[in-house]
């Protein structure tokens, strides 16, 4: 199985709980550069935000159900979040509540899991009081 397979599940199997946002970053194993022989796409080095939003609209379609977007051609995201090259992420309240392992070694979406697993839980054992005054 894929990773993006994977995510694909994580997205599906969590949508009650969490809504899924994917970052396409600078590519990490562009055609024109240290290219990766088992790529399912041959991906030049983006050499303007076109490039990288065409590559986007690939995962796009890869990703069904998750909203996928952008990073500038600065990398401001990629930077912010120590992404390089692919990196798990779960945000509450605008903070960040889970952050895996940079990849690809410390990519886990079993951790991801794991993480959505214990928060669905405790969603499941709160208690709603509602006072009507």
């Amino acid at each position: 199985m894929t990773r993006l397979t994977a995510f694909q599940r994580v997205v599906t199997q969590y949508a009650d709980i969490a809504d899924s946002l994917l970052v396409y970053i600078e590519e990490a194993h562009p055609s024109d550069g240290w290219a990766s022989s088992d790529a399912p796409y041959q991906i030049p080095k983006h050499r303007c935000l076109d490039d990288r939003l065409n590559a986007a609209q690939l995962l796009n379609l890869e990703v069904p159900g998750c909203l996928v977007v952008a990073d500038t051609m600065e990398n401001s995201s990629n930077a912010a979040y120590g992404a390089y090259f692919e990196r798990l992420y779960i945000l509450k309240d605008e903070k960040v509540v889970y952050q895996g392992g940079r990849g690809p070694e410390g990519y886990s979406i079993s951790d991801l899991r794991t993480w959505l697993d214990q928060y669905r839980n405790s969603l499941e054992n709160s208690i709603t009081v509602v006072i009507h005054v």
